[in-house]
Protein backbone atom coordinates (compact mmCIF):
# COMPACT_ATOMS: atom_id res chain seq x y z
CA UNK A 1 0.00 0.00 0.00
CA UNK A 2 0.98 3.36 -0.82
CA UNK A 3 1.97 5.56 1.96
CA UNK A 4 -0.03 9.08 2.15
CA UNK A 5 2.68 11.76 3.35
CA UNK A 6 0.65 14.63 4.67
CA UNK A 7 2.19 18.05 4.79
CA UNK A 8 1.15 21.46 6.28
CA UNK A 9 0.96 24.58 4.80
CA UNK A 10 4.55 26.32 5.50
CA UNK A 11 4.48 30.04 6.30
CA UNK A 12 1.03 30.06 6.35
CA UNK A 13 1.11 33.89 8.09
CA UNK A 14 3.48 35.04 5.74
CA UNK A 15 3.69 39.24 5.51
CA UNK A 16 1.12 39.06 8.61
CA UNK A 17 1.09 40.91 11.85
CA UNK A 18 0.29 39.12 14.48
CA UNK A 19 -0.20 40.42 18.73
CA UNK A 20 0.26 37.41 21.49
CA UNK A 21 -0.25 38.68 24.93
CA UNK A 22 1.59 36.72 27.74
CA UNK A 23 4.36 36.38 25.14
CA UNK A 24 7.39 36.19 27.51
CA UNK A 25 6.78 32.65 28.54
CA UNK A 26 4.88 29.43 28.52
CA UNK A 27 2.29 28.72 25.81
CA UNK A 28 2.23 32.46 25.13
CA UNK A 29 6.07 32.43 23.87
CA UNK A 30 5.56 28.81 22.02
CA UNK A 31 2.72 31.02 20.18
CA UNK A 32 4.77 33.51 19.49
CA UNK A 33 7.73 31.47 18.16
CA UNK A 34 5.54 29.02 15.91
CA UNK A 35 3.84 32.49 14.25
CA UNK A 36 7.37 33.91 13.51
CA UNK A 37 8.24 30.32 12.26
CA UNK A 38 5.47 30.12 9.56
CA UNK A 39 6.22 33.98 8.26
CA UNK A 40 4.49 36.55 10.88
CA UNK A 41 5.81 39.51 12.49
CA UNK A 42 5.05 39.09 15.86
CA UNK A 43 4.40 42.19 19.03
CA UNK A 44 5.09 39.99 21.97
CA UNK A 45 3.18 41.90 24.85
CA UNK A 46 3.72 40.99 28.69
CA UNK A 47 4.63 42.71 31.66
CA UNK A 48 8.37 41.71 31.18
CA UNK A 49 10.14 41.07 28.10
CA UNK A 50 10.95 37.35 27.28
CA UNK A 51 13.82 36.04 25.31
CA UNK A 52 15.46 38.61 22.34
CA UNK A 53 14.72 36.34 19.56
CA UNK A 54 14.25 37.71 15.41
CA UNK A 55 10.85 37.79 14.64
CA UNK A 56 9.66 38.74 18.17
CA UNK A 57 8.92 42.74 18.88
CA UNK A 58 8.58 43.25 22.70
CA UNK A 59 6.28 45.59 24.43
CA UNK A 60 5.90 45.79 27.63
CA UNK A 61 2.66 46.38 29.50
CA UNK A 62 -0.51 45.43 31.71
CA UNK A 63 -3.15 44.30 29.75
CA UNK A 64 -4.87 44.49 32.09
CA UNK A 65 -5.20 48.42 31.99
CA UNK A 66 -6.63 50.13 28.83
CA UNK A 67 -4.14 53.01 29.44
CA UNK A 68 -0.99 50.10 29.13
CA UNK A 69 -3.02 48.26 26.46
CA UNK A 70 -3.59 51.88 24.56
CA UNK A 71 0.27 52.67 24.68
CA UNK A 72 1.46 49.06 23.49
CA UNK A 73 -0.79 49.67 20.46
CA UNK A 74 0.57 52.59 19.38
CA UNK A 75 3.84 51.29 19.23
CA UNK A 76 2.31 47.89 17.84
CA UNK A 77 0.81 49.66 14.96
CA UNK A 78 3.80 52.12 14.63
CA UNK A 79 6.70 49.32 14.46
CA UNK A 80 4.55 46.70 12.93
CA UNK A 81 0.83 47.77 11.37
CA UNK A 82 -2.43 46.82 12.27
CA UNK A 83 -2.11 42.74 13.12
CA UNK A 84 -4.45 40.31 11.12
CA UNK A 85 -4.19 37.88 14.09
CA UNK A 86 -4.69 38.10 18.12
CA UNK A 87 -3.87 35.91 20.52
CA UNK A 88 -4.68 36.15 24.16
CA UNK A 89 -2.53 33.75 26.64
CA UNK A 90 -2.32 36.38 29.40
CA UNK A 91 -3.02 34.91 32.76
CA UNK A 92 -3.03 34.74 36.28
CA UNK A 93 -4.03 32.58 39.39
CA UNK A 94 -4.34 31.59 42.67
CA UNK A 95 -4.60 28.42 44.78
CA UNK A 96 -7.91 29.84 46.73
CA UNK A 97 -11.51 28.76 47.05
CA UNK A 98 -14.47 30.92 46.95
CA UNK A 99 -14.98 31.40 49.68
CA UNK A 100 -11.60 32.46 51.20
CA UNK A 101 -10.50 34.48 47.79
CA UNK A 102 -9.95 37.94 49.04
CA UNK A 103 -12.30 40.55 46.61
CA UNK A 104 -8.86 42.44 45.46
CA UNK A 105 -7.26 38.99 44.37
CA UNK A 106 -10.62 37.48 42.68
CA UNK A 107 -10.57 41.30 41.17
CA UNK A 108 -6.79 40.57 39.85
CA UNK A 109 -8.03 37.68 38.20
CA UNK A 110 -10.39 38.72 36.57
CA UNK A 111 -8.81 41.82 35.83
CA UNK A 112 -5.71 39.77 33.30
CA UNK A 113 -7.53 36.97 32.70
CA UNK A 114 -10.94 38.36 31.50
CA UNK A 115 -10.43 42.35 30.74
CA UNK A 116 -7.27 42.12 29.17
CA UNK A 117 -9.17 40.07 26.47
CA UNK A 118 -11.89 42.56 26.24
CA UNK A 119 -9.44 45.43 26.09
CA UNK A 120 -6.93 43.87 23.55
CA UNK A 121 -9.90 42.82 21.33
CA UNK A 122 -11.62 46.66 21.21
CA UNK A 123 -8.06 47.60 21.15
CA UNK A 124 -6.91 45.21 17.85
CA UNK A 125 -10.14 43.67 16.26
CA UNK A 126 -11.57 47.25 14.81
CA UNK A 127 -8.96 47.20 12.20
CA UNK A 128 -9.66 43.63 11.53
CA UNK A 129 -13.28 44.26 10.70
CA UNK A 130 -12.68 47.34 8.94
CA UNK A 131 -10.77 44.93 6.61
CA UNK A 132 -13.12 42.44 6.23
CA UNK A 133 -10.66 39.71 7.95
CA UNK A 134 -9.01 39.09 11.16
CA UNK A 135 -8.58 36.09 13.65
CA UNK A 136 -8.87 36.35 17.67
CA UNK A 137 -8.09 32.89 19.44
CA UNK A 138 -8.21 33.20 23.47
CA UNK A 139 -6.54 30.82 25.69
CA UNK A 140 -9.45 29.38 28.00
CA UNK A 141 -9.03 26.31 30.28
CA UNK A 142 -10.68 22.56 30.58
CA UNK A 143 -11.25 24.51 34.08
CA UNK A 144 -13.62 26.73 32.12
CA UNK A 145 -15.72 23.53 31.61
CA UNK A 146 -15.73 21.61 34.95
CA UNK A 147 -14.54 23.93 37.57
CA UNK A 148 -11.24 23.84 39.32
CA UNK A 149 -12.36 23.38 43.22
CA UNK A 150 -9.07 25.49 44.59
CA UNK A 151 -8.61 27.63 42.02
CA UNK A 152 -12.10 29.20 41.80
CA UNK A 153 -10.98 32.97 40.32
CA UNK A 154 -9.08 31.36 37.75
CA UNK A 155 -11.89 28.91 36.75
CA UNK A 156 -14.19 31.63 36.79
CA UNK A 157 -12.14 33.82 34.41
CA UNK A 158 -11.47 30.66 31.97
CA UNK A 159 -15.47 30.20 31.80
CA UNK A 160 -15.91 33.79 31.00
CA UNK A 161 -13.31 33.38 28.19
CA UNK A 162 -15.56 30.76 26.72
CA UNK A 163 -18.91 32.43 26.44
CA UNK A 164 -16.79 35.88 25.27
CA UNK A 165 -15.68 33.84 22.44
CA UNK A 166 -18.51 32.38 21.64
CA UNK A 167 -20.49 36.24 22.03
CA UNK A 168 -17.56 37.94 19.64
CA UNK A 169 -17.97 35.29 17.03
CA UNK A 170 -21.78 36.35 16.63
CA UNK A 171 -21.12 39.74 16.98
CA UNK A 172 -17.97 39.47 14.59
CA UNK A 173 -18.78 36.85 11.71
CA UNK A 174 -20.54 39.23 8.97
CA UNK A 175 -17.36 41.53 9.19
CA UNK A 176 -15.24 38.21 8.54
CA UNK A 177 -13.64 38.37 11.82
CA UNK A 178 -13.23 34.76 13.38
CA UNK A 179 -12.74 34.02 17.41
CA UNK A 180 -12.07 30.95 19.03
CA UNK A 181 -11.16 29.73 22.16
CA UNK A 182 -8.76 26.89 23.01
CA UNK A 183 -9.14 25.02 26.14
CA UNK A 184 -6.03 23.16 27.71
CA UNK A 185 -5.96 20.73 30.32
CA UNK A 186 -2.41 20.76 32.07
CA UNK A 187 0.25 21.84 29.87
CA UNK A 188 3.94 22.09 31.91
CA UNK A 189 4.65 25.57 31.92
CA UNK A 190 5.86 27.86 35.23
CA UNK A 191 2.19 28.13 35.98
CA UNK A 192 1.83 24.42 36.67
CA UNK A 193 4.49 23.88 37.98
CA UNK A 194 4.27 26.44 40.76
CA UNK A 195 1.03 24.61 41.25
CA UNK A 196 3.07 21.37 41.96
CA UNK A 197 5.72 23.43 44.15
CA UNK A 198 2.90 23.77 46.92
CA UNK A 199 2.57 20.23 47.52
CA UNK A 200 5.05 18.27 50.40
CA UNK A 201 6.05 16.44 47.58
CA UNK A 202 6.06 17.97 44.21
CA UNK A 203 7.37 15.76 42.29
CA UNK A 204 4.92 13.18 43.65
CA UNK A 205 1.87 15.76 42.82
CA UNK A 206 2.91 16.16 39.31
CA UNK A 207 2.83 12.72 38.83
CA UNK A 208 -0.84 12.01 39.90
CA UNK A 209 -1.50 15.30 37.67
CA UNK A 210 -0.05 13.18 34.46
CA UNK A 211 -2.33 10.36 35.64
CA UNK A 212 -5.33 12.21 34.97
CA UNK A 213 -4.25 12.54 31.30
CA UNK A 214 -5.29 8.96 29.40
CA UNK A 215 -2.53 10.06 27.09
CA UNK A 216 -0.20 9.66 29.58
CA UNK A 217 1.56 12.92 29.34
CA UNK A 218 1.71 16.71 30.36
CA UNK A 219 0.82 19.26 27.36
CA UNK A 220 3.60 21.24 26.16
CA UNK A 221 3.36 24.43 25.10
CA UNK A 222 3.87 23.58 21.18
CA UNK A 223 0.75 21.09 21.65
CA UNK A 224 -1.18 24.20 21.80
CA UNK A 225 0.32 26.37 19.95
CA UNK A 226 -0.41 23.96 17.22
CA UNK A 227 -3.80 23.98 17.50
CA UNK A 228 -3.72 27.94 17.85
CA UNK A 229 -2.12 28.47 14.13
CA UNK A 230 -4.45 26.17 12.86
CA UNK A 231 -7.49 28.22 14.29
CA UNK A 232 -5.69 31.43 13.61
CA UNK A 233 -5.16 30.64 9.98
CA UNK A 234 -6.87 30.43 6.45
CA UNK A 235 -7.49 26.92 7.00
CA UNK A 236 -9.73 27.41 9.57
CA UNK A 237 -11.69 29.92 7.56
CA UNK A 238 -15.13 28.31 8.09
CA UNK A 239 -14.62 27.76 12.13
CA UNK A 240 -15.79 30.40 14.57
CA UNK A 241 -17.55 30.30 17.91
CA UNK A 242 -15.58 27.28 18.83
CA UNK A 243 -14.12 25.87 22.37
CA UNK A 244 -11.89 23.43 21.44
CA UNK A 245 -10.28 21.06 24.16
CA UNK A 246 -6.58 19.79 24.30
CA UNK A 247 -6.53 17.57 26.93
CA UNK A 248 -4.46 14.11 26.49
CA UNK A 249 -8.22 12.75 27.05
CA UNK A 250 -8.70 14.27 31.12
CA UNK A 251 -12.06 15.82 30.19
CA UNK A 252 -13.22 12.30 29.09
CA UNK A 253 -11.89 10.70 31.40
CA UNK A 254 -12.47 12.94 34.61
CA UNK A 255 -10.07 11.74 36.94
CA UNK A 256 -10.05 14.42 39.00
CA UNK A 257 -9.21 12.16 42.40
CA UNK A 258 -7.02 9.30 43.22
Amino acid sequence: MQEIVRTRPAQRFQGRVAVVSGAASGIGLAVARALVTEGARVAALDVKRGPEEDGLVWHCGDVSHAESVNAAAENVRRELGDPSVLVHSAAVTAFLDTLSTPYAEFERIQRVNVFGAYLLMQTFVPAMRQRRHGSVVLIASITGIVGAPGMSAYAVSKGALITLARTAALELAEDGVRVNCVCPASVDTPMLQASFDRHPDPVRARELNRRRHPLGRLGTPDDVARLVLFLASDEASWITGGTYVIDGGALLARRWQE
